[in-house]
């Protein structure tokens, strides 16, 4: 209630009223400027109160409407409340400031430390089976007496994934989480997309904390690289200062830090005492830091990333190897015959590139070459790419970028066979010297080319390559490895890669390699006698692009890289187009650095890529002819 004597409200040029609220516990005290009486009693009810109290967050309830009445009754409730940020620990408060998402160290141990989830949070993850495993001492470290084991036992009953799940031991700071229950013949049995998923989502970003694996020895890499895959390097967000593009990030002291650990199940269903030794410790080291090396460089906008910044980034790591690369650039390849790297590249900035790093141990009896293509950016040249199917092309570069941090890894721990990397860089522009449809090239094999797409490009850069690397490296095993077609999505999905290979027990390998190292392999038709047709050419020995887009264009893509190798190569040819799974979203994935350090971790001096190289087995075809 609120009333006012007219006469006295004329003379005094301020008037305080005194407000009772309806539970009569608040006064609040507002302060009327007019004179008169109608208007100050409707600006005294809507204008919100000036309290002499600490000032309130929020009013649970609005004002009501004030009629304007000389004598107006107003039911007014005004109940306050405040809601305080409650933090777990003195030691969250402090990380709070540093939860926002910014680079991460990866540290990989060789056992469970022992750690408070108040302090240092913890994610357990792994398949149910082995979960129900385990006892409660097994991960008592790691809780340290925040957790009894009643708790444990009864969230391990409570798991229920479809296709996972997971519940909180301690607040949100201890959390175990299941894998899907299945895993299907064309899967990964560490189901290591499901691990980066929840690695993804349910770490805290604090400066420091855990992740448990609980796994089998034989998915002990997969799981491994799974995590690493959640945690991306490049960043130009200026937000907490976490702009980390230019490098790794090494020399950045604000950074998390996230502990991998492993508790490995036996095969008699036991837990393994022993601690991981330091060789897969170093493995797992090297390989985590190619893996966001990869990603890195594909996840960088063509600013950041040209040829030029390729090349640097290549001569960083020879250094690092202590190894020279060998450079072919500009007006060279034209000279020396690299029409195709030439023809795609000319219209640039900045002049394409072929770049070769080379290691040569002793008492090598095989030479593997892994050629990459390395498109640092592709606007699809004069058959330019709509404004929605641009966006995204820094990501073309994603098959050299995976060669270079598989090279970088594999001499790291110890290669024992002849390996060499060639990079096919170029940045497919337009220009007034871009390649025309129409135009005809001579590749480096010497078979010409008439160009009736110029945003098929990555073909041709990679002609060049395969044929250097048989031609001038004399190997014997040829890899190449793209983002070569969009029609590898639909023919494999977004989580497999595609295999073309004129060697069906390479291509069973390479199958069983993307299994145990969690980058999925899925073959394509080897039939160059039914779709290579689909490049004839009137006036030049093929055409760049097929007739007939709904006749296995990922394999006829493939073909055309094989054709200038010729049919006949008597060594093995191996084709991975990775077009979808080099990303996951908007960021990249550092997909093919395991797949390869697994397809030829026989020939390492790491014993945990022995133990997990593909055996020799026999092809799926003999094995039906045999029955």
């Amino acid at each position: 209630m609120c009333s006012f004597d007219n006469s006295q409200s004329q003379s005094v040029k301020s008037v305080y009223s005194l407000r009772l609220t309806e539970t009569g516990k608040r006064l609040c005290r507002s302060k009327v400027k007019k004179s008169n009486l109608k208007y100050s009693c409707q600006r005294r009810i809507n204008r919100k109160p000036k309290c002499p109290y600490p000032r309130p967050r929020k009013p649970r309830s609005k004002v009501n409407s004030c009629s304007g009445t000389s004598s107006c009754s107003t039911q007014r409730k005004v109940i306050y409340k405040r809601r305080p940020v409650r933090f777990k620990s003195l030691q969250m408060r402090k990380n709070v400031s540093k939860s926002q998402p910014m680079a991460t160290d990866l540290k990989f141990n060789a056992s469970l430390g022992s750690t408070d989830p108040q302090v240092h949070p913890v994610l357990v993850i792994g398949q149910l089976r082995h979960l129900n495993l385990l006892k409660f001492n097994d991960l008592a470290s790691k809780l340290n007496q925040r957790v009894t084991e009643e708790t444990f036992l009864n969230a391990v009953a409570s798991l229920h994934p479809a296709p996972t799940d997971k519940v909180s031991l301690y607040l949100d700071l201890a959390t175990l989480a299941a894998l899907p229950l299945k895993a299907s013949r064309h899967n990964t049995d560490s189901r290591a997309h499901a691990v980066t998923r929840l690695v993804k989502n349910h770490v805290l970003n604090v400066s420091e904390e855990s992740v448990v694996l609980v796994c089998e020895r034989e998915n002990l890499f997969a799981s491994a690289c799974a995590v690493v895959r959640a945690f991306p390097l490049y960043s130009r967000k200026t937000g907490n200062g976490q702009a980390t593009g230019c490098g790794d990030g090494s020399k950045d002291t604000g950074r998390n830090v996230v502990n991998v650990e492993f508790i490995l199940i036996n095969k008699e269903g036991g837990v393994e005492t022993e601690p991981l030794t330091e060789d897969e410790i170093k493995c797992l080291n090297v390989t985590a830091h190619a893996i966001r090396l990869t990603a890195r460089i594909v996840d960088m906008p063509c600013n950041e990333m040209n040829v030029d910044h390729f090349v640097q980034t290549v001569e960083e790591l020879g250094d690092e190897l202590g190894l020279k690369p060998q450079v072919i650039r500009g007006e060279e390849l034209r000279e020396r015959g690299f029409g195709g790297i030439y023809g795609v590249g000319k219209a640039a900035a900045v002049p394409p590139a072929l770049v070769v790093l080379s290691h040569l141990p002793k008492r090598a009896q095989e030479t593997i070459a892994l050629v990459g293509k390395g498109i640092v950016y592709d606007t699809g040249g004069l058959s330019i790419k709509s404004k929605t199917g641009m966006p995204g092309m820094k990501r073309d570069c994603g098959g050299a970028a995976a060669i270079l941090g598989a090279f970088y890894a594999a001499v790291k721990c110890g290669f024992k066979e002849n390996l060499h990397a060639v990079f096919c860089l170029a940045e497919n522009s337009v220009g007034p010297n871009a390649t025309r449809p129409d135009d005809i090239h001579t590749l480096y094999s010497g078979r010409t080319v008439e160009i009736n797409n110029t945003d098929a490009e990555g073909r041709l850069v990679l002609a060049d390559g395969v044929t250097f690397a048989s031609r001038d490296l004399k190997a014997n095993i040829i890899l190449d490895m793209a983002t070569l077609t969009g029609a590898q999505g639909i023919a494999t999905g977004k989580y497999h890669g595609a295999i073309l290979s004129n060697s069906e027990s390479w291509e069973a390998k390479s199958l069983q390699a993307g299994r145990k190292s969690g980058d999925l392999l899925a073959p394509i038709p080897y039939c160059p006698e039914l779709h290579f047709s689909e490049f004839a050419s009137a006036v030049a020995d093929m055409k760049n692009s097929v007739a007939d887009r709904q006749n296995a264009q990922s394999s006829c893509a493939g073909l055309f890289i094989a054709a200038h190798l010729g049919f006949d190569y008597p060594g093995v040819w191996l084709h991975v187009d990775m077009a979808t799974p080099v990303h996951c979203g908007e960021r990249a994935t550092g997909y093919g650095v395991a797949l390869l350090l697994t397809l030829f971790g026989a020939h390492s001096e790491s014993k945990l890529l022995q133990s997990i190289a593909p055996n020799e087995e026999e092809p799926p075809s003999k094995r039906l002819c045999r029955d």
